[in-house]
């Protein structure tokens, strides 16, 4: 995959567009149950795999501020990044919604559950229940600009744009 400067580019203000989204949440961006508004914009990495790179690195940096630290930069970054190489292959956005819901739940479930003791299954599901309410509101955030002239345009989508329900 070759980056060109408009790439690069693009992924710099994804990637500073997650941080500081994910920032502003403050603690609703974190442990149990969060709303990170942030991860809407990992739906991106439907309409362009290149993304990823953005995605990922703001993640990253985001987790910094949280309460666990490194191992939520470590824990919350793999997730991160297993939901987009799950998002990139899938040609129904409804569908591709599921990667970032099912991989944070279990991911970041049991991060708290392993380093907060936290009950398993409680911290599943309450990660999953933000998760979902925040991949819905995503979902149908693209599902309307899609029909904007200029969308794939703005995004620098690469795949998808027909993309079925």
């Amino acid at each position: 995959m070759k980056f060109t400067s408009k790439d690069i580019t693009y992924n710099a203000i994804v990637c500073v567009l997650y941080i500081t989204l994910t920032l502003i949440g403050g603690p609703f961006s974190f442990l149990g149950l969060q709303f990170r508004i942030s991860e809407i914009l990992i739906l991106l990495c439907f309409f362009n795999p290149k993304y990823i790179v953005g995605l990922v690195l703001g993640t990253a940096i985001a987790n910094f501020s949280s309460p666990l630290g490194l191992i939520d930069v470590g824990f919350g970054t793999l997730a991160t990044l297993l939901a987009c190489l799950g998002i990139i292959f899938m040609k129904h956005l409804a569908l591709a919604i599921l990667f970032p819901i099912v991989l944070n739940a279990f991911v970041v479930g049991f991060e708290l559950y392993y380093f907060l003791e936290a009950p398993f299954w409680a911290s599943v599901g309450l990660v999953a229940l933000g998760e979902t309410v925040v991949m819905i509101i995503g979902y149908f955030i693209f599902f309307f600009l899609r029909k904007r002239k200029d969308f794939a345009t703005i995004i620098n989508a690469q795949q998808n744009l027909d993309f079925k329900i």
